[in-house]
């Protein structure tokens, strides 16, 4: 079924008060910063655990630290 423009121009549309969208927008605004500041600090801790993995790599491979004991091989 296609609607055509009459059809359309005709459409009833239920409109939430002014306020009452005003409340709307302003707790989708906190929301979104909200979600935004965790996907900031989610991104900030990934970039944080990479650095460290990438150290503790760089220490096992240059001897600085011992893994041979955790991953289960003798001295």
């Amino acid at each position: 079924m296609q609607l055509s423009l009459d059809d359309v121009a005709n459409l009833l549309l239920t409109v939430p008060p002014l306020h009452e969208q005003t409340a709307i927008a302003a707790f989708l605004d906190a929301e979104t910063a909200r979600l935004d500041a965790l996907t900031l600090e989610a991104t900030r801790a990934i970039t944080l655990l990479k650095e460290r993995r990438s150290a503790l790599i760089s220490a096992a491979v240059t001897g600085k630290i011992d893994v041979r004991e955790a991953v289960g091989c003798a001295a």
